[in-house]
């Protein structure tokens, strides 16, 4: 991990009155944007030459006399997300006094040693905590949750298993879509055997998956993505705070959930087998009988952070959960940074977030209002990293 001490000579080179918050293009950068605007900063969004059109024209920053447009200010195109790791093109970020707030694409294209170790720009949340998002290292988010005593799916060992189990989700990334799921079910032993062949011989997942794949009894239930702030600022209040919910939208398997069962079982038997790729959000809310028992996994997800990552989650973080017939909770998956679906509440705000702030906020700006109170109070080293 890159020495604390360079992170923090490097904090002391920026002018905080002209901090610009930074962002890689991509998962949920215009919600980042979008909030670094509401509350007055210049927003940045990193792009890859080829895929900046929706940031450095659809959603860029323009004014007239009747209007002001757009969310993106500046854009800086590069020829590879991962340039950004470039020494130069750091030294150029940091002199723009750049604030910089990962999401899973930054980790994804960057590479988590390089995030780690070679990226010396100043990040608002908990550098040490994104490791834990790769699965299968020896204390991921499941190793977390294990010791914060949190409910997840209970893990299945061997393919064999799966006949004691019942439904079993294997969890394992796409062949040939690198950043997506090869993920499927199997309900026994024999049907992973011929599930496993089939996706194999279409392409969607590596013969030798099962090395580096997950499996854990599958859930049944409906998802909720609870996204939570964590302020280390906060001292007249709690510092944990459901801003809202969302949950996915994934190709092809909601194609699939619209057919009749019949048409479902037919094209199964075809070796035609839903796909996991998340491809957008929407939001949702809890029964208020359900919020207080969320609380209590943010709570200890908190403290087992504290505990193990000093100093602990900061700022942004989603607990992916599924919800059972008997209304408990499972966490199947944790983002300890800004989650994939926060966009659906840009502008608009989260629920809970606008109930508990009275106007309207965002992860985004719930984001910049925790670096604008941070630079006011001159606490900013506390909440980067």
């Amino acid at each position: 991990m890159i020495d604390r001490g360079k992170i923090l000579t490097n904090l002391r080179r920026y002018d905080l009155k002209n901090v610009k918050i930074g962002v890689i293009a991509s998962h949920s950068a215009l919600d980042v944007c979008d909030g670094a605007k509401s509350e007055g900063f210049t927003s940045v969004a990193i792009c890859q030459n080829g895929r900046e059109k929706t940031f450095d024209r659809y959603f860029k920053s323009t004014s007239d006399r009747y209007f002001n447009r757009g969310c993106v200010d500046k854009t800086i195109i590069l020829n590879r997300f991962n340039d950004i790791l470039d020494p130069h093109a750091q030294e150029k970020l940091i002199g723009d006094n750049i604030l910089f707030v990962p999401n899973r694409s930054f980790v994804s294209y960057c590479g988590i040693n390089a995030v780690e170790n070679d990226f010396e720009i100043p990040i608002v949340g908990s550098r040490n905590l994104l490791r834990s998002e790769e699965r299968g290292g020896d204390r991921d988010y499941y190793w977390i949750l294990d010791k914060a005593k949190l409910p997840f799916p209970a893990k299945v060992e061997t393919p064999e298993q799966i006949d004691d189990v019942g439904l079993t989700i294997i969890k394992v990334h796409h062949k040939q879509k690198k950043l997506e799921r090869g993920f499927f079910t199997a309900k026994s032993y024999e049907q992973f055997c011929q599930k496993s062949s089939d996706l194999i011989r279409n392409g969607v997942i590596e013969e030798d998956f099962l090395e580096h794949a997950r499996m854990e009894r599958y859930v049944i239930g409906p998802v909720f993505n609870l996204d939570f702030f964590y302020s280390p600022l906060m001292e007249n209040g709690e510092k944990i705070e459901l801003l809202g919910i969302d949950w996915r939208f994934e190709s092809s398997l909601d194609g699939f959930c619209r057919l009749p069962g019949k048409q479902q079982v037919e094209l199964e038997d075809d070796g035609i087998l839903p796909e996991y790729t998340v491809c957008g959000h929407n939001s949702a809310t809890l029964r208020e009988s359900l919020l207080e028992k969320a609380f209590e996994l943010a709570e200890k997800y908190v403290s087992a952070t504290k505990k193990y990552y000093n100093p602990g989650i900061i700022g942004p973080f989603c607990l992916q959960t599924c919800v059972d017939k008997d209304l408990n909770f499972y966490i199947y998956d944790v983002a300890p940074r800004i989650g994939g679906g926060t966009n659906i509440h840009m502008a608009t705000g989260h629920a809970y977030a606008n109930s508990l702030w009275r106007r309207q906020v965002s992860t985004g700006r719930r984001l910049s209002m925790e670096i604008k109170r941070a630079i006011d109070e001159e606490r900013i080293d506390e909440i980067v990293t």
